[in-house]
């Protein structure tokens, strides 16, 4: 814990719902709401199982401990959104160069990878998913509370929104950056079983994965496609923050809303597809730059532009969204999740500490 004047707002008590007896006792809260808020922007659809856990807990030790270490939790939570994640990366490849795809709908590949791959093949490249939360989330965690602690004013005045914004994208951008490798991993495993098997790559686990590209193809493949990954961590963060402040706002403005969970739940919704439709053709560009080969020493991309180029002289202009779905399916409800809860703590954190 940080030393009592430090963090959190001086004179105010910690709620009892989501820090400890000893916050209360020191008036040192772990994470101040505004903090919170941050962190669980940075964890992506990752968040939800260890946020249900701090609230749960109740308890400094204990809270503080799944907030600082988050690879427990956000890599527990890789488990459930593994298959949506390889789903999403085979519809993104399916029909590449052509206009015929191999799969219609998202439905549609997921019955086809598990009839011919079986139960076990929707979990190939788990271990690089799990790498990835270890590598990405915990870095992007660790940018937000630096930055965030360092412009932090003197009476403990936290930065504002578009601050905070900013520090978020930038925390973003250098968790992929550390996160590409596994990424460029997790790219190519899940990718593997849409191959013929004399062209697949057989990578037996993530640390196979990264050894082989390092000795096959050199270490700078391990960064293959960090801009694309960069940019769709920034775009990310913009597009929510932006969509649900102005959906919100048009919702209320309509007569038809108040600022309620109702309206907080259709401006999310709203956000989640803004925010779907926004990223998904720097994503794409990202999983094929991260899966192409190298023929006769030329690759197959020179970069996401010309990736986003080819996809749409070839495949069609809505071919930048292939894998909506599944990447929606990952996507919306955290942002659902994340915008709620921080309404609703908003409210309560006023309500408790503001109002007198």
């Amino acid at each position: 814990m940080a030393p009592a004047g430090q963090r959190g707002i001086p004179g105010h008590k910690c709620p009892p719902l989501f820090f400890g007896s000893d916050c209360m006792q020191s008036w040192d809260p772990c994470l101040t709401p505004l903090e919170l808020h941050g962190a669980l922007f940075l964890h992506g659809p990752y968040w939800t199982p260890g946020l249900f856990r701090l609230i749960a807990l109740g308890t400094c030790g204990d809270s503080c401990t799944h907030v600082r270490q988050p690879p427990k939790t956000w890599m527990g939570a890789t488990v459930f959104v593994q298959p949506l994640d390889l789903v999403k990366n085979r519809m993104q490849l399916s029909g590449e160069g052509a206009k015929t795809r191999e799969y219609k709908t998202s439905f549609h590949a997921l019955t086809s990878i598990l009839r011919a791959e079986g139960l076990r093949g929707i979990y190939t490249g788990l271990s690089a998913g799990l790498l990835r939360q270890a590598t990405y989330t915990t870095t992007r965690l660790g940018i937000y509370t630096v930055l965030f602690e360092r412009l932090t004013g003197a009476d403990g005045t936290p930065p504002g929104f578009l601050l905070k914004a900013l520090i978020g994208m930038t925390a973003g951008a250098t968790g992929a950056f550390v996160g590409t490798p596994a990424e460029v991993a997790l790219i190519r495993m899940t990718a593997d079983g849409r191959l013929p098997p004399d062209q697949r790559r057989g990578y037996k686990n993530v640390f196979d994965a990264l050894i082989r590209i390092v000795r096959e193809e050199g270490v700078p493949t391990l960064w293959r496609g960090c801009i694309p990954t960069m940019a769709r961590a920034v775009v990310v963060n913009a597009a929510q923050l932006a969509s649900y402040s102005q959906s919100k706002q048009f919702l209320l403005d309509s007569g038809y809303f108040s600022d309620n969970i109702l309206c907080h739940f259709c401006a999310s919704m709203i956000s989640g597809l803004v925010t779907t439709a926004a990223s998904m053709p720097v994503d794409i560009a990202k999983t094929r730059i991260q899966n192409m080969r190298t023929i006769d020493g030329k690759p197959e991309y020179k970069n996401g532009l010309d990736v986003l180029v080819k996809v749409i002289r070839y495949e069609g202009f809505f071919s930048l969204w292939k894998g909506f779905t599944p990447y929606y399916a990952r996507l919306g409800p955290h942002t659902v999740l994340t915008f709620i809860f921080l309404e609703q703590m908003n409210k309560a954190y006023k309500r408790l500490f503001l109002s007198g």
